[in-house]
């Protein structure tokens, strides 16, 4: 392997095995060596849709719409890491875990990570182009959240709160391309899918407190300390009883509203609660390889609520067939 593959990035990604050597350190600013983070991104974004679509049937344009979030969500990401790196360098170049990284290393310099970074948005803004003008809206207020990220770790022990902001913002996009509107429903999801963030990505900090001690990094992984068990039963809680709700209010509008609550509620949470609590239980946060496993066990995570949430009224409609 590459000496430079950054520590978290999958051991063989197609960045190390296949991608031209002069790509390589791009490809790795914008995390394409760890593509957990694009999932993340992009659950949320269909979250919304599927959400709205629980009183609404899809059509062959959401599929368009979909894969433009997908698009956007490699984009956008990959110029959001790019310009967390840009602020961050010097810090990166002090933790063990981020010292490799293309920007802290020197292999890419801060005026070619810019001009990166541009590139990136210009995708990203075509894509934005595919919103209809509310959405376009909604997904350009996330920007004060994007540039204000890389700071929080400096001013704050909750910046895994001001990434639950920021990285969920796309559940707002795509319910509102789809319903055209922001109801409470939709707020209550925004809120859930916070929780979610905020425990995952505390996990995750939990692979450099020791550094991030060292150089006066805040996180809550260094708030909670040996907390930290209790600390995400709560926050993913709060995260299940806020998403459970906000199904229970959309579906509530339809005409069987009690089987309706139970498929469109609740049964989508269970599946998300499997994976949650086997995080929290399974994961040694004194472990990093442990905390890592834990952390990317969220892409199945929060694929398996969107599907089940997405499936609700076609089974619903299976069912009062009976």
């Amino acid at each position: 392997m590459d000496p430079n593959t950054i520590a978290d990035a999958l051991p063989k990604s197609w960045v190390d095995t296949h991608a031209p050597p002069s790509l390589r350190p791009y490809l790795r600013l914008a995390r394409y060596d760890r593509p957990i983070g694009f999932y993340l991104l992009v659950i949320p974004c269909w979250a919304g849709m599927a959400l709205a679509h629980l009183t609404r049937p899809w059509s062959a344009s959401d599929a368009v719409l979909a894969a433009g979030f997908f698009v956007g969500a490699l984009a956008m990401r990959g110029a959001g890491c790019t310009y967390n790196d840009i602020v961050d360098r010097d810090l990166d170049a002090q933790v063990a875990r981020t010292a490799k990284r293309p920007i802290a290393s020197g292999a890419i310099s801060v005026k070619s990570a810019m001009l990166f970074v541009l590139a990136q948005c210009l995708v990203g803004l075509l894509v934005l182009l595919l919103l209809p003008p509310l959405a376009r809206m909604v997904a350009l207020a996330s920007i004060p959240l994007i540039v204000a990220y890389p700071f929080m770790k400096r001013i704050t022990f909750w910046p895994q709160a001001w990434l639950g902001l920021t990285f969920n913002w796309g559940v707002l996009v795509g319910y509102v391309a789809i319903a055209g509107a922001i109801t409470t429903p939709l707020l209550l999801a925004y809120a859930g899918l916070f929780f979610w963030t905020l425990g995952y990505d505390t996990i995750y900090a939990h692979q450099d407190k020791e550094d991030d001690a060292l150089i006066g990094v805040k996180s809550t992984a260094r708030l909670f300390g040996t907390r930290t068990k209790t600390a995400l039963f709560m926050i993913y809680g709060a995260c299940l009883i806020l998403l459970a709700y906000a199904g229970i209010l959309e579906a509530g509008e339809l005409a069987s509203a009690d089987r309706a609550i139970i498929l469109s509620g609740w049964l989508p949470v269970i599946f998300f609660a499997f994976f949650l609590s086997d995080q929290v239980n399974k994961t040694d946060f004194n472990d990093s390889d442990s905390c890592l496993k834990a952390f990317k066990q969220n892409k199945l995570a929060g694929i398996s609520y969107v599907a089940v949430l997405a499936a609700a009224p076609s089974v619903l409609r299976w069912v009062e067939t009976f």
